[in-house]
């Protein structure tokens, strides 16, 4: 099933980054940020922390399993064999086999407390995964309007260029037939060449925001890229939510503060863990084992004989020697000797901590410092997050009162520039009034372009906030 997931998720990846490498590829806002997300080495990283925060929380569960262990032991030996606490001048080989279990009943519910801090810094490890995907959600939505943003200054640019051409040619043509000064010709060409540095910064503007979008997706540049064009209904409208409710859905739904959430839970419970090593400790075992000697023989006591021991004994003035039953033995065979060498156990033990170089002690001091490091930590994403709101409510604010006057301002400098190239063209005005004219729209349509997308993208950063990033 895992193995599927990952073959999935590399299709997916295969097709997305297929379609980027076509020549004259489109690409829509969705594709560029599952591309950023795929590539991007700070979502890998946080998701391999949370894989570990996966495994540590695994570990802490399974430590309540019993333990289950076995040994093999082959030696080789000379000297006193222990099987039959006999001597022998060659040397003898052993073989110990053995099966032990352990569990621990009760430690001090440091093992419980385990789980649920690894638990829940697991689901940190969750949360923080979220919120670097929701970084690099919203770059890529800021980039992506940012190229909008240049393809629009770009087009007025072009426009601008177009107009002062036109002049330009039809100046040149009266000039030559003497049919206008000079010097309103080169004014016209003057405002001719400036326009055409402006698409020039234009120009160079939208590469540039290509180079800084593909970037983030972490693909190589391609000048010929090209973006969907965003719908008239998505551009903004007035911001619905106010202040205060945008702070208090970023407290309940924004991946940050959950996440200094939990690791404060986490750090209390590690708290509580640490304590536990300050209490007995109750644990039952039990084992299996069995060995073997070559040493080891077998007895036939149908065979045997009587030996003089060379030992002699006194009775009654007479000195008499000492005799012996000597029994015949035979090899003992292997298997047999594991056989019948089998034995068991079974224990309880009691562990009391009394002096463990302060080492229990100093967990629980650490474990406190941890705890308040994490308290300080939430507190600070939580000043932060206000502060950051608040900044990004009033940019916003500003942004759309900027947009609003700037529209006003095009209508009333484009009825301005009608009139005054209507009476240009008749001759009833200088080209200094022209110019003039001309230039506060193009300063004016460049100005709207400009404060129409930094609202959008202030509205997307307050909709992250939120947790409701819409692509």
């Amino acid at each position: 099933m895992r193995y599927l997931k990952y073959l999935l998720s590399a299709f997916t990846l295969m097709l997305s980054v297929s379609a980027y490498s076509q020549t004259d590829s489109l690409l829509n806002l969705q594709q560029c940020v599952d591309i950023a997300i795929k590539n991007n080495l700070d979502v890998k990283r946080s998701e391999l922390d949370m894989q570990t925060s996966r495994v540590y929380y695994n570990q802490a569960r399974e430590n309540l399993l019993p333990t289950l262990n076995g040994s093999v032991n082959h030696s080789i030996s000379s000297g006193r064999d222990p099987f039959s606490n006999g001597s022998s001048s060659g040397s003898t080989t052993a073989a110990d086999y053995s099966l032990n279990s352990d569990l621990v009943l009760f430690n001090g519910l440091s093992l419980q407390n385990s789980i649920r801090q690894t638990s829940l810094a697991y689901q940190a490890g969750k949360m923080d995964f979220q919120q670097a995907k929701d970084n690099i959600t919203l770059n890529v939505i800021t980039a992506y309007l940012q190229v909008q943003n240049n393809v629009d200054l770009l087009t007025q640019a072009t426009a601008q260029v177009d107009v002062s051409k036109k002049q330009t040619e039809r100046l040149n043509i009266m000039n030559k037939e003497g049919g206008v000064k000079p010097s309103e010709y080169y004014d016209v060409k003057g405002q001719l060449a400036t326009d055409q540095v402006t698409y020039i910064n234009a120009k160079n503007a939208l590469a540039l925001s290509k180079l800084n979008l593909l970037q983030l997706m972490n693909v190589p540049y391609k000048s010929n890229i090209q973006l969907q064009r965003l719908n008239a209904e998505q551009l903004p409208g007035k911001y619905v939510s106010t202040e205060d409710e945008v702070y208090n859905k970023a407290l309940s739904d924004l991946a940050l503060v959950k996440a200094a959430t939990l690791r404060r839970q986490s750090a209390e419970k590690g708290v509580k863990a640490a304590k536990g090593s300050l209490f007995p400790t109750i644990s039952i075992g039990g084992g299996v084992g069995t060995r073997y000697s070559s040493a080891a023989r077998l007895t036939n006591f149908s065979d045997s004989s009587i030996v003089n021991t060379g030992t002699f004994v006194t009775s009654a003035g007479v000195r008499q020697p000492v005799s012996a039953v000597q029994y015949g033995s035979t090899k003992y065979a292997y298997f047999d000797q594991l056989r019948n060498s089998y034995n068991t156990q079974f224990n309880v033990g009691l562990r009391i901590p009394i002096l463990n170089y302060f080492q229990n002690r100093n967990k629980i001091a650490l474990a406190k410092i941890q705890l308040l490091d994490a308290q300080y930590t939430e507190q600070n994403t939580l000043v932060k997050l206000k502060q950051n709101v608040e900044q990004a409510y009033l940019n916003m604010t500003a942004a759309y009162e900027r947009y609003s006057v700037v529209t006003d301002q095009v209508e009333a400098f484009a009825e301005s520039f009608r009139i005054a190239e209507i009476r240009f063209n008749e001759g009833a005005l200088n080209s200094v009034d022209y110019v003039v004219a001309k230039n506060n729209l193009d300063r004016a349509n460049t100005s709207l372009i400009t404060a129409r997308y930094d609202y959008f993208i202030r509205t997307k950063i307050l909709d992250y906030y939120q947790g409701r990033l819409s692509l």
